[in-house]
């Protein structure tokens, strides 16, 4: 039986080019997110970061996000604590949880073809911040079901 490096190394120990190919390109942690500043929980909602590219779920300024967009959250070993923020099935958060990565993963079959017939990516789910008013957020605040 094989032993891949998410199963061999902690999240910690891997090189960056492993870290990296973890994420599935679901585009679920784009969606932007409102904290109640009296309770701190958070609420998803379906509006997209507008550098989203969303067909495809990558982010156009990948390299340049966190200067663009300081409210992204980069996840990395040094802040793995902020991985409940991330999606449920985000593999960084369930391999910081000690949970498999799900079966449709990419890493498991090779290609993303299993990830969107199970619904996950946010490609026709979402809309981009660009077309939605701030003060309108709480109105697409959605109960998501992946």
């Amino acid at each position: 039986m094989t032993t891949h490096f998410w199963e061999s190394k902690s999240l910690t120990e891997m090189s960056r080019s492993e870290w990296e190919s973890l994420c599935d390109g679901c585009g679920l942690c784009c969606r932007l997110k409102l904290e109640d500043e009296d309770s701190g929980e958070i609420a998803v909602t379906n509006v997209v970061c507008q550098y989203l590219e969303q067909e495809q779920c990558h982010c156009e300024v990948y390299t340049e996000r966190v200067t663009l967009v300081p409210e992204c959250m980069v996840l990395s070993p040094e802040n793995l604590e902020q991985c409940y923020f991330a999606p449920a099935t985000c593999a960084y958060r369930l391999l910081a949880e000690k949970k498999p990565l799900p079966v449709w993963h990419p890493l498991l079959t090779g290609s993303r073809d299993a990830m969107r017939d199970a619904g996950i990516p946010v490609t026709d789910k979402v809309v981009s911040e660009l077309g939605v008013h701030p003060q309108q957020l709480v109105e697409h605040v959605i109960e998501w079901h992946s």
